[in-house]
């Protein structure tokens, strides 16, 4: 492994702004005192800034040279609403709020590349350093780049990497093509008319209707999608009546989609509104339908993902650097990806050894209690964001 020897002498003063950042999350848009540190690190090492895109993000900017091109380079820095049960000193100190999905360490990667950038300002070109907001539901990139993000700061490409539990130390997974899905909700209502449950001839039962639309919509994934497309229709949640001898007025579903393609959320979200709308007439019931497109799916560029790979390859070796496999979670540097070629990686977080001190039950797994990020990453992604940078500003013929 090749790490940059620079970086790794730094990581503990890192790590403890990752600790600091983890002891104090803030939920999507809220992150005020996470942007006030990003900022204060930032502008220490001489790097200039810009702040209030997307509401609470952080945009560095590091030119060296006379070259006109220009990488971004992107880490999120939301908590999620949920509550810690580490012990260690660094364990959340407000309550309802934790990093139990790394952005903590994803934001101190990106500031250890950022610090070795600055010293050493070894490239020709301009380093972009994009500290996001609110990557959990927020759809922080799509409000970053609504404030003009690539207009005013234009970047011939853009990367993302977000930690993986369960893979050894040193390792790194990239792959072109589609890597996470899109995320998509859904709520149906199903209007009947309200009765004694000892009379139910005298009103419409909406249960036995919805139930009917839970099975049918099994049937998208099985008889009107291809079986080779992937994606995955989950109701979660069924909500009717308020006494055990009442037929209900109404049935309430809700639910996700997933799906790699957005051909193939066309084709489930019109099926379904046609399946729910239609049982709801055979049973002379009424039927609201509610689809919200959140997240699209992540889909990284072939090139670019081949670059990041080489790259990786060149720090840890070919048998490190594993295929992506794609997953049904989301990820809004989708947005990104829309708008500018790039790929979003994986970099492996262990199996959970380094918080063997003071953590809760429970594995050491994304959006978990018990999750930590590894500090031990710190070296290495920051090495691999630094040479990222530098050898994609010194590209030729392209």
């Amino acid at each position: 492994m090749k790490l940059n020897e620079s970086i790794l002498a730094d990581a503990p003063a890192i790590a403890s702004i990752r600790r600091d950042l983890h002891a104090h999350p803030e939920l999507c848009f809220e992150e005020v005192r996470t942007a006030d540190v990003v900022a204060k690190k930032l502008t220490e090492w001489g790097i200039p800034i810009h702040r209030g895109m997307g509401k609470t993000g952080v945009v560095g900017i590091l030119k060296n040279g006379t070259s006109s091109r220009a990488i971004g380079l992107r880490a999120d820095m939301d908590a999620l609403p949920m509550s810690e049960v580490n012990t260690f000193a660094h364990a959340s100190r407000h309550a309802g709020k934790m990093h139990a999905c790394g952005h903590d360490g994803h934001t101190a990667m990106l500031l250890a590349a950022a610090q070795n950038l600055a010293k050493n300002r070894d490239f020709d070109g301009t380093v972009y350093f994009i500290f996001q907001p609110a990557e959990e539901g927020g759809g922080g990139a799509r409000e970053m780049i609504a404030d003009g993000l690539f207009e005013q700061f234009p970047m011939e490409a853009v990367f993302g990497m977000h930690n993986w539990p369960g893979g050894h130390i040193g390792q790194f997974a990239v792959s072109p093509g589609p890597v996470m899905a899109s995320s998509n909700e859904f709520k149906i209502t199903v209007r009947g008319k309200g009765a004694h449950a000892a009379m139910p001839d005298m009103g419409i039962d909406p249960v036995p209707v919805a139930c009917q639309m839970v099975q049918g919509f099994q049937t998208i994934i099985s008889r009107n999608k291809k079986p080779i497309d992937a994606g995955v229709i989950s109701v979660t949640m069924i909500h009717a009546g308020s006494a055990t001898n009442v037929v209900p007025d109404f049935c309430e579903l809700q639910g996700t989609v997933r799906t790699f393609t957005l051909e193939v959320l066309d084709l489930i979200e019109q099926r379904m509104r046609d399946v729910a709308k239609n049982i709801a007439a055979a049973f002379d019931c009424q039927c609201d339908f509610e689809f919200d497109r959140n997240y699209p799916p992540t889909i990284n560029h072939a090139d670019e993902a081949q670059f990041a790979r080489d790259v990786m390859t060149d720090i840890v070796g070919a048998s490190h650097v594993l295929p992506q496999e794609p997953t049904m979670g989301a990820e809004d540097f989708a947005y990104m990806l829309q708008a500018k070629p790039g790929a979003y990686v994986f970099i492996a977080n262990g199996e959970g050894q380094h918080r063997a001190l003071g953590h809760g039950a429970g594995p050491c797994t994304l959006h978990n209690p018990s999750y930590d990020f590894n500090d031990d990453l710190i070296p290495l992604g920051g090495t691999y964001w630094v040479q990222l940078a530098k050898r994609w500003l010194a590209r030729t013929g392209a």
